[in-house]
């Protein structure tokens, strides 16, 4: 076996040892969870249930949606719930590839990233789905009978938690921009009137159609495009440390 084979096959080695620790840390949460998964479930559905008039519920039109349908959310929340251990895995196996000020700069990005995600899955679910739930139920048209079905229902608020998740990682995404030399603060600073424009308009597609729940997302988005802009300061290469780098590889 040549040299150049021998740490490919430790690499992958190492791979497999960590997607495994990951897995079996999402399984171990599940196992935690799965008694509760019908109680998770009511956590999820309680703002819809609150919007709901008298004497309506949810709905399972499946034979074994009742059971199927926790399920899933429970495996999914055990994922969320074990990001911070999966991240921790990523991040040992990268680490040792990475320069010692790399390590430094992309350390708080990577554990950043996973806090962002739960702010805005946490703001989708105190902040937008009140207000979203409240306006579909009063649009409905006289004489139709709400009884959304529970499949339907996590099925549309996974969207709701990814798009809000995804959204509040504008600041990660502009100081990554920044440090691989794409744009500069300076100029992200200059586009600021094209990016108010856009959020507004992302915002317009991602929540109802209403000007509360559209402001709701766009203000957050703004402000933080404004802190990407402030700590990719921070993340620009100079042009010295880049060709050190290429001198000492």
């Amino acid at each position: 076996m040549s040299q150049t084979q021998q740490p490919l096959i430790s690499h992958l080695v190492e791979l497999r040892s960590r997607l495994l620790r990951a897995f079996a840390a999402i399984v171990l949460v599940f196992l935690a969870l799965v008694y509760f998964a019908n109680d998770i479930y009511s956590i999820l559905a309680e703002p819809l249930l609150r919007q709901l008039p008298e004497g309506t519920s949810m709905i399972a039109t499946g034979v074994a949606t009742p059971f199927l349908t926790p399920m899933k959310l429970t495996l999914i929340v055990s994922f969320f719930a074990a990001i911070p251990y999966v991240l921790y895995q990523v991040w040992a196996f990268i680490a040792p590839g990475l320069y010692k000020h790399e390590k430094r700069l992309i350390a708080p990005l990577v554990f950043s990233s996973a806090l962002l995600f739960y702010a805005g899955a946490a703001f989708a679910y105190f902040v937008v789905f009140p207000l979203a739930f409240g306006f579909f139920t009063k649009m409905a048209p006289e004489g139709v009978t709400i009884a959304t079905d529970i499949a339907s229902y996590l099925d549309f608020v996974l969207g709701l938690f990814v798009a809000f998740g995804i959204a509040f990682e504008i600041p990660i995404a502009t100081i990554l921009l920044c440090w691989t030399g794409v744009t500069t603060p300076k100029e992200l600073s200059g586009k600021r009137p094209y990016v108010i424009v856009v959020v507004f308009i992302v915002g317009m597609l991602l929540t109802p159609p209403d000007i509360i729940s559209q402001t709701l997302l766009a203000i957050p988005m703004w402000l933080l495009f404004e802190v990407g802009v402030f700590f990719s300061r921070f993340y620009v290469r100079d042009k010295g440390e880049e060709e050190e780098q290429d001198g000492a590889s």
